[in-house]
């Protein structure tokens, strides 16, 4: 009697399984596109910009197509990247994100910056080889590439700003603090009377950029926690760290917002329940 109880478990427990990996494989092939507004006095003309990280070489239609698709329908005045468009192993070409950016270059303008992925590829090429050089000379005339880096859009009153911090701030397990005299070391000096845009990779360091004079952080990294759950959200970050603190959606610090996408891809596990890949769609409004 026992036996035959625990082996009704056990085929259920398989069945919920295989219905959960069938889900997942479905989902990840499946786009969301969410949408934010913010207003602000200091926001002289409206703007709307498209925000998409983490891509990982993944792709939704014949060379992306139905991922250029949805952009195209949102028109937006610029298309901002927070990092990892490529999938950081050695050997795997980048042939995928050099495509999607020569061609979202050829219709909008286009800002991206460094997420971990494209760090430790240009910092390591013994290990890497030609990777990052191959991303940024065939793509450097269709995208801003942001390395802590500004743009700045005078007649929209915005400041966006690249973020390319050090590989001890990606560090697995446990988070490295971070003080915010090495961001006013590293970055340009905000404009004070400009609404900044901070393109962040990690969102972890959320206070920190906000404290430096971030007005709005774009950010991914976390792939949405990869699952989903109602009432505990996102399970797992990159960082290996169980239910971290961000991992999608908008947040606010002191005024300070934070929009951190699912991401589009993933590069090892590519595992997603209740968390589509998701466009942003951001739409910024003066008061």
């Amino acid at each position: 009697m026992l036996f035959d109880i625990i082996s009704i478990i056990c085929i259920f427990a398989i069945i919920c399984l295989c219905a959960v990996l069938i889900g997942s494989r479905r989902e990840n092939h499946m786009l969301s596109v969410s949408h934010y507004t913010i207003t602000d006095k200091r926001i002289k003309k409206s703007a709307t910009f498209a925000m998409i990280a983490d891509l990982h070489n993944a792709e939704y239609g014949d060379k992306n197509e139905k991922l250029i698709k949805e952009i195209k329908k949102i028109a937006p005045d610029a298309v901002l990247i927070a990092g990892d468009v490529i999938v950081g192993k050695k050997d795997v070409s980048p042939g995928v994100a050099i495509d999607l950016l020569q061609k979202l270059g050829s219709e909008f303008p286009v800002y991206i910056s460094k997420g971990n992925h494209e760090m430790r590829t240009g910092l390591y090429t013994e290990q890497y080889g030609d990777i990052w050089e191959c991303l940024y000379e065939q793509t450097k005339d269709y995208a801003h590439w942001l390395i802590n880096e500004e743009a700045t859009l005078a007649s929209d009153n915005i400041q966006i700003v690249g973020l390319d911090m050090d590989a001890a701030y990606y560090r697995r397990f446990r988070l490295q603090k971070m003080e915010t005299d090495y961001l006013v070391k590293l970055l340009p000096t905000r404009h004070q009377n400009a609404y900044t845009i901070l393109l962040a990779h990690n969102p972890d360091y959320f206070s920190v950029y906000a404290e430096w004079g971030a007005d709005l952080v774009l950010s991914g990294h976390v792939h949405g926690g990869m699952i989903i759950l109602p009432f505990f959200g996102g399970v797992i970050s990159p960082m290996v760290r169980l239910f971290p603190k961000y991992y999608r959606g908008m947040y606010e610090y002191r005024n300070k917002k934070m929009i951190l996408t699912g991401g589009l891809g993933g590069h090892t596990l590519k595992f997603r329940v209740n968390n589509k890949p998701e466009i942003c769609v951001i739409h910024l409004e003066g008061e």
